[in-house]
């Protein structure tokens, strides 16, 4: 009943943000820049005015997929953000170009979660079938010791969530500083900006915050306590 009432709780307060995150984009998608500058066109000009000219920009296929990849060191766009001159746009690829701006900078959380993603991605792929073997053992020896395993890898998740967290906002405050700064948004308009990038950084408090809970859940369980 405990795991019910948070995953319930965690998956309301998921689907609020997602869509205030949906309506914001949408709604500020019909708001043009003074300068009508596309959304690749100010991702060129913040890596431009950051000394950066090793990132290519691309644009990538779906509704807010635009993300930055520091492997192959690639800002890749999305089309309603790549051809767009929104504000909502401006916003979103200016914050991608924030994890560059990281990137180059060797800003320290990116760094830690780009070092967590190789073990990150190990943990989800095993994790899920230590724990069904765990539970198959446990009931016939009562050994829950792939259990705590399938516990630890669960929390190495977790913790990168967390991780993500300052990164995400670090981008987005990097973001609203330079949009300024260059008049790409002024009086009008940036506060829409602002108000997306922060409904957009609510996905990832909710997503670390439905990680713990299910983490504690997990552990107190095993702990046999409620």
């Amino acid at each position: 009943m405990t795991y019910l009432i948070l995953l319930i709780a965690t998956a309301v307060a998921s689907w609020i943000v997602q869509n205030s995150l949906k309506r914001k984009f949408k709604k500020f998608s019909e708001i043009p820049l003074a300068n009508n500058m596309t959304g690749a066109q100010v991702a060129a000009k913040m890596l431009y005015d950051n000394n950066i000219t090793d990132v290519k920009i691309g644009c990538v296929s779906g509704q807010l997929t635009d993300h930055y990849n520091p492997v192959t060191k690639t800002l890749n766009l999305s089309e309603g953000v790549y051809h767009s001159n929104s504000v909502a746009a401006a916003a979103v690829a200016a914050h991608e170009c924030g994890h560059a701006v990281q990137h180059a900078q060797a800003y320290t959380w990116l760094t830690l979660r780009s070092a967590m993603v190789p073990v990150v991605n190990f943990a989800s792929s095993i994790m899920h079938w230590i724990f069904i073997i765990g539970i198959a053992i446990s009931y016939f020896i009562n050994n829950p010791i792939l259990l705590w395993i399938a516990v630890i890898l669960f929390g190495v998740t977790t913790l990168f969530s967390f991780v993500t967290l300052p990164v995400e906002i670090n981008a987005s405050k990097r973001a609203l500083q330079w949009l300024s700064g260059a008049a790409i948004t002024d009086v009008s308009n940036h506060s829409h900006a602002e108000s997306a990038l922060r409904t957009a950084a609510y996905t990832y408090v909710v997503a670390a915050l439905s990680s713990l809970a299910t983490l504690l859940y997990y552990v107190f369980r095993l702990l046999g306590r409620d």
